[in-house]
């Protein structure tokens, strides 16, 4: 549940999750944070593909039958989030709304409003939904807690 000083409460559901578009791989999310970090070594790999296709030959894209049957695989076996951002906007915080409690199994984290839209709600690790410790995990889109996610989260009241 997303509740408190909103104009509309929302419930989450994390199993429809999967066929929405917004949905960011997050294995190659983190990955491609840590490498902006390195846009030298960046520059270095374009060039180096570049040469490589001028000697080689550009490789044709692969057919759009392939490409399909790539898509199905990899939604049945990586790790997805969603910006928590699109449900907040949902939901409407009202003017006077600074922070967001996130309340979980045994604490509740509080994190600025601006921190939270930014915020990356896991919902599936491996192409399984997250039901042990789940049903959703929190990461910070700076990875500052990629090895240690907010997760046992119940609901997020708005205040």
């Amino acid at each position: 549940m997303i509740e408190g000083n909103v104009a509309f409460n929302i419930t989450l559901d994390p199993a429809v999750w999967i066929f929405d578009d917004r949905r960011i791989d997050l294995k190659s999310f983190f990955t491609s944070n840590k490498e902006a970090d390195k846009s030298e070594s960046n520059v270095t790999n374009v060039s180096k593909q570049w040469e490589r296709e001028i000697r080689e030959g550009a490789i044709s894209p692969p057919t759009l039958q392939t490409e399909k049957k790539f898509d199905k695989e990899k939604v049945l076996t990586g790790s997805f989030g969603i910006l928590l951002k699109h449900f907040l906007e949902n939901a409407e915080p009202l003017q006077n709304a600074t922070s967001l409690n996130i309340v979980t199994h045994t604490e509740t984290i509080t994190i600025s409003l601006s921190q939270a839209e930014d915020a990356i709600l896991a919902f599936s690790n491996n192409g399984e939904p997250l039901k042990d410790n789940g049903p959703i995990h929190i990461y910070f889109a700076d990875g500052s807690n990629e090895e240690k996610p907010i997760t046992h989260i119940r609901k997020f009241i708005v205040k």
